[in-house]
């Protein structure tokens, strides 16, 4: 009986992912610890493939969008991949080279190492919202870890994933690196294989089934979700200037980012200097509304309903809306210009669940010591935005807060850090990968004791009670 079967799914694209797990295991087996040689090599396939590829992903995910400008590709999906790539290989050897720790006297005479070893074959499941950088990203660390990969990509992407497909044929055969696709039911069994390591990157409600399906297995998961991630503007900074940095990481594709600042926090009786100053800026960078190329499209019209059937809901509330256009929306194309919003109930959608779109609800507070407890009081985020130049009041936030990653007086952009590690804490998520974190994170670090002819174990055997014994006992009890 085929896993498939075993899991009550007998369907074509279900069979095809078990029998190509089975095939990458024996090939991990026969190969289980690649040289750096080949390593490199598989990176630079990689590279090589996505530079081949990337008007092509360009053009797809203007497709996939319904508008999505080439510069917000290359920005967000296809650049970070390439440095990733480029910083991974440098860094790759030192990486490789196990570690020496210290014995200690009770283990002398002895050495002790940390050897980092591939852990088999490692599942990615890929989102709609950047499906290269949310599949090759992680597809690099795993390869430099010495890895084979399967990759489920989203069925919301469907010229994207025509793209990709072809992209990691051309670098990989389908026993190194074998690409999905598929509904929700493909999807919920991709997560349900024995995999060695599983990396999810979606909503907080859907990482939950996918750490149940991955526990039956003992899997080791990565989950990388979302939340409300905050902006809070002290009362020392700027307004132009703050305004500048969150508009940036809220209008990048649209919103549609799950570091994007989900909601700000400003001192009161700022409120609507902020909202004056957001719909200038806005307009300077994005002007005609609706019909302006450079802001991208709701992926589909199933989340542009969303967003709109929130923004409705707010409006029936008595929450104030302020669109940064008066061509604010465009339902045959499911276009949405950033809607601002004040006095929102707090039991609203819009307050409760990620946002994930151009709707940024906007919060007075009194005091700093407040505006930090409302953070506080609230699910931690995967990203959290501080406008302050004052170095006390950076010390404070960062200290008193939890988030996955933290941003002074600028958004998103912490997460391109190729030296440093990207993960949520909590509800926005768990595990760490990107650059040395991501080998790690893709490595199982075993520890290795290594003794010649002589060993001094056989003074601490039974017979118990004799006098070297008891010396030693109160030697290392001391």
């Amino acid at each position: 009986m085929t896993a498939a079967e075993k899991l009550d799914i007998p369907t074509t694209a279900c069979t095809q992912m078990a029998d190509r797990l089975a095939r990458q295991q024996a090939a991990y087996l026969a190969e289980p610890m690649p040289s750096l040689d080949d390593r490199k090599a598989r990176l630079d396939a990689l590279k090589q493939a996505l530079k081949a590829h990337s008007n092509a992903l360009c053009e797809a995910l203007d497709q996939d969008f319904g508008q999505r400008h080439r510069q917000d590709t290359l920005l967000t999906d296809i650049v970070p991949c390439i440095a990733a790539i480029n910083y991974t290989r440098r860094k790759l050897k030192g990486w490789m080279k196990p570690s020496r720790r210290h014995a200690g006297l009770l283990l002398t005479p002895a050495s002790v190492k940390v050897h980092y070893q591939p852990l088999g074959v490692v599942g990615i499941v890929v989102p709609w919202n950047f499906p290269v950088m949310l599949s090759i990203g992680p597809l690099i660390t795993a390869l430099a870890a010495g890895n084979r990969a399967m990759i489920k990509l989203s069925e919301f992407t469907p010229a994207t994933n025509r793209v990709l497909r072809q992209l990691l044929a051309d670098a990989f055969s389908e026993d190194t690196v074998a690409v999905f696709e598929g509904e929700a039911d493909e999807a919920a069994y991709f997560t349900r294989l024995p995999f060695d390591h599983l990396l999810f990157t979606g909503s907080t409600t859907v990482g939950r089934h996918v750490m149940r399906a991955a526990a039956d297995n003992l899997t080791p998961v990565t989950l990388e979700l979302g939340g409300k991630s905050p902006a809070l503007i002290a009362p020392d900074m700027p307004l132009d200037l703050a305004v500048e940095r969150i508009l940036f990481g809220k209008c990048l594709n649209a919103g549609q980012i799950c570091v994007a600042p989900d909601y700000v926090l400003v001192p009161r009786g700022q409120e609507q200097a902020f909202i004056a100053r957001f719909k200038a800026q806005y307009n300077r960078h994005y002007p005609g509304g609706t019909a302006n190329p450079d802001f991208a499209s709701v992926i589909n019209p199933r989340q542009y309903q969303r967003l709109c059937q929130w923004l409705d809901e707010a409006e029936q509330s008595g929450a104030a809306v302020e669109p940064c256009h008066a061509d604010a929306r465009d339902d045959s194309r499911h276009r949405l210009v950033p809607h601002l919003l004040t006095d929102v109930p707090a039991d609203l959608s819009v307050m409760t669940e990620e946002i994930f779109g151009p709707l940024l609800p906007v919060i007075g507070y009194d005091d700093l010591t407040q505006a930090v407890a409302y953070i506080r009081e609230r699910p931690r985020p995967l990203a959290l935005y501080l406008m302050s130049l004052d170095p006390a009041t950076q010390a404070m936030v960062r200290d008193q807060t939890h988030a996955g990653g933290m941003a002074i007086n600028d958004t998103v952009m912490h997460v391109a850090a190729d030296d440093a590690p990207f993960g949520g804490i909590g509800p926005s998520g768990m595990g760490h990968y990107h650059g040395h974190e991501g080998f790690l994170t893709f490595s199982k670090a075993k520890t290795v004791l290594a003794r010649g002819k002589f060993s001094t174990a056989g003074l601490v055997k039974p017979p118990y009670g004799r006098w070297w014994q008891k010396l030693m006992l109160a030697f290392f009890t001391r």
